[in-house]
């Protein structure tokens, strides 16, 4: 395995397709990037999903991923919620794959308890334990992309690298460690 590698995350939506980035060097992570894809104005879902495959495919090769880690739909209620949902997350899995990018999927609970102990944590709780491992000055108002970073932050803890650094045992353990970061 290349000892620098770049992982992209993405977080799927047909509303808003959170997104981001870390470079791992000498098994630590480094922050590149979060964004997202506003895609609210469109009414056309057709027009969402080629908007989704070609921002994907532009971060390819802008960024040059070796890996991407995407959020997998949970299981709701709404069944049309949940079709809108993986259709989506299967354009973004096609555009990795049409650049022959390894693709990982990981259900919300794991991608939580990879971040903050607790595969219940709320959005909010997610974002604060990444902006303390990434030295993130600010958030983003909406925090899709910063479940779209903590995919790619997961997968860097599931493979097996993770050295030094800070841990904790969940979100109160955090919340005690950093005391004046969390309100």
């Amino acid at each position: 395995m290349k000892s620098e590698r770049i992982i992209l995350g993405i977080d799927p939506g047909t509303t808003i397709m959170g997104f981001g980035l870390i470079k791992v060097e000498d098994k630590k992570m480094q922050f590149l990037q979060l964004n997202e894809l506003q895609l609210q104005k469109y009414d056309d879902p057709y027009v969402k999903l080629k908007l989704i495959f070609e921002r994907t495919i532009e971060l390819i090769d802008t960024f040059h991923p070796d890996e991407i880690a995407i959020e997998a739909p949970f299981f709701g209620k709404n069944v049309q919620s949940m079709l809108k949902l993986g259709r989506a997350q299967g354009v973004a899995m096609a555009a990795g794959l049409s650049r022959q990018i390894p693709i990982t999927e990981y259900l919300p609970k794991k991608i939580k308890m990879a971040i903050t102990g607790n595969g219940n944590a709320s959005k909010e709780q997610v974002a604060k334990m990444l902006q303390s491992l990434l030295n993130l000055k600010t958030l983003p108002k909406n925090l899709d992309s910063t479940d779209g970073l903590a995919a790619a932050v997961c997968h860097f803890y599931n493979s097996g690298k993770v050295v030094g650094g800070k841990s904790y045992t969940g979100w109160a353990a955090f919340v005690k460690q950093n005391p004046g970061k969390v309100k």
